[in-house]
């Protein structure tokens, strides 16, 4: 039998919540529907469905029935089930407590709930490969035999999921996508213009679009949603309108889709949760390079690991993120989030410069170096290390890696250091520090220009934005305001390190 979490985690986030957990978790066997106003014949391990259990009492008195009967979970909707009173109850009996969001219909959920079951006693490695991916294409079958036409499958980015076997009605964007299994760039322009997707989103039962000039023949859509969530669509490919009585069939077959594609999701969510742990424990050195390789499916070659800080609040673009940084690296999710940032480890060579070319925002993302898997915790520091930098505006630009950005960090941790020693305040230094705050000049500036460009005054008039003779004033006035054997190298030297102190830290 498989336990409460795992069904929880199967069905995904979309419908189910667990509010309380007992532990050990209890496992499941059958869901059981305990309608108002009816005694329930509940049994051990059964998952309780409160349905229209509204009333907080009502609810506590479900619970401890349950908890009596020896059952795994009783399951109720919002707000019932986050009331005090209802989560004391459930903790005291013992009895895990799952919360199902709002828009979920019972109907739908017994179905869900039952085939997950189902799928657990009769393959119980299922969470180790890709749950109902042959269901699902079976399904894409069934589904082309009730709209008599060919059928694909696709998520909400328009990437084919399945698609039906028949193809006696077919043209050349069909065949495109099926091969790339996404909808071309170009046909998904020409669908978008016809404010397609902009029908999706608005819920529309179903959408019908005419034949196209450059051949491209009709189709038929329908969303796929569950819980008020828009999951994917499935589009068939018709020779012309459709009756409205073959349509509201079609349309009849997207709950038991929905149903196939939380599965979907549910596994690849647990999967992404394991990978997830399991890397976070890598990156605080608290699992060796051994399980990395293995579980996560790395090689054992040099990589690096790269993290991610998104601006503000905006939750979008860190899913958005999270999704790209999760698909790069084997055939497992690697992505996790540390402290608010987002981290990923990849191979040495990756593009991992391209997270910070965002729709929206500008993420910064900055790479540790390249280390063998056992050193990825190095990495992560490193990586947080050339963050800071970023995040100070003391390296331009959005990216950055360790390697790659030596200097300064040299420079960083040199003035870090020299601040912490109290340099800057030794000798003159300070003393035309505080000339410049009095009468508002550069002259500390100048000298640091000056020691950046020996015997180099263009250059160094050049970095300040003022004329060569300007900058040859400015020096003499340093040395007539400050005693200072600027012939001395030991002296060039103490100055360079009290002016990083001061400019860097």
């Amino acid at each position: 039998m498989v336990s409460v979490r795992s069904v929880v985690d199967r069905v995904g986030p979309t419908l189910l919540h667990a509010v309380q957990l007992p532990d050990p978790c209890p496992a499941v066997a059958d869901v059981v529907i305990a309608e108002p106003g009816a005694s329930a014949q509940l049994a051990a391990v059964d998952l309780v469905l409160g349905v229209a259990t509204g009333d907080p009492d009502a609810a506590v008195e479900l619970i401890d029935h349950s908890a009596a009967a020896g059952a795994a979970a009783v399951l109720l909707k919002p707000p019932v089930a986050r009331k005090p009173q209802v989560r004391r109850a459930a903790k005291a009996a013992g009895i895990a407590l799952i919360e199902v969001r709002a828009a979920t219909a019972w109907a739908q959920l017994v179905w869900l709930l039952r085939t997950v079951l189902d799928a657990a006693a009769e393959e119980p490695e299922s969470l180790e490969g890709d749950p109902g991916s042959g269901d699902l294409f079976r399904l894409a079958d069934a589904v082309a035999a009730v709209v008599d036409a060919p059928v694909t499958i696709e998520d909400t980015n328009s990437r084919v999921l399945a698609y039906s076997a028949r193809q006696d009605i077919t043209d050349p964007a069909r065949v495109s996508t099926i091969m790339g299994r996404r909808i071309p760039d170009d046909v998904l322009a020409k669908f978008r213009s016809r404010g397609v997707f902009r029908e999706l989103s608005r819920g529309r039962q179903t959408i019908f679009v005419p034949a196209q000039r450059d051949g491209t023949l009709p189709r038929l859509i329908v969303p796929i949603r569950m819980g008020g969530e828009l999951l994917g669509s499935m589009w068939a490919v018709v020779r012309g309108p459709v009756s409205d009585e073959r349509a509201a069939a079609f349309a009849d077959t997207a709950p038991v889709v929905a149903l196939h594609l939380l599965r979907r999701r549910a596994h690849a969510d647990a999967q992404r949760r394991a990978s997830a742990e399991l890397l976070r424990a890598v990156l605080e050195g608290k699992a060796g390079p051994r399980a990395a390789i293995a579980e996560l499916e790395l090689t054992d070659e040099p990589h690096r690991v790269v993290v991610v800080d998104t601006p503000g609040d905006d939750e979008g673009l860190r899913l958005a993120l999270m999704e790209r940084m999760s698909l790069g690296i084997g055939r497992r999710p690697i992505a996790t989030e540390l402290g608010g940032l987002l981290y990923t480890v990849v191979p040495d060579g990756a593009d991992w410069p391209s997270l910070a070319d965002a729709s929206r925002g500008a993420p910064r993302v900055a790479a540790g170096s390249a280390v063998r898997i056992g050193e990825l915790p190095r990495s992560r520091a490193e990586a947080e290390e050339t963050l800071s930098l970023l995040r100070a505006g003391v390296i331009e630009g959005p990216s950055g890696s360790f390697d790659g950005l030596w200097t300064a960090l040299a420079l960083h941790r040199t003035a870090t250091a020299a601040s912490a020693a109290g340099v800057a305040g030794l000798g003159p230094l300070e003393q035309l520090r505080e000339y410049d705050r009095i009468n508002r000049t550069d002259y500390v500036e100048t000298l640091y220009e000056w020691l950046r460009h020996p015997g180099d005054p263009r250059s160094a008039a050049q970095a300040l934005r003022i004329h060569p003779n300007t900058f040859r004033y400015r020096m003499r006035r340093v040395l007539e305001l400050v005693p200072l054997d600027l012939d001395d190298p030991d002296v060039r030297l103490a100055l360079l390190v009290q002016l990083v102190a001061v400019r860097w830290s």
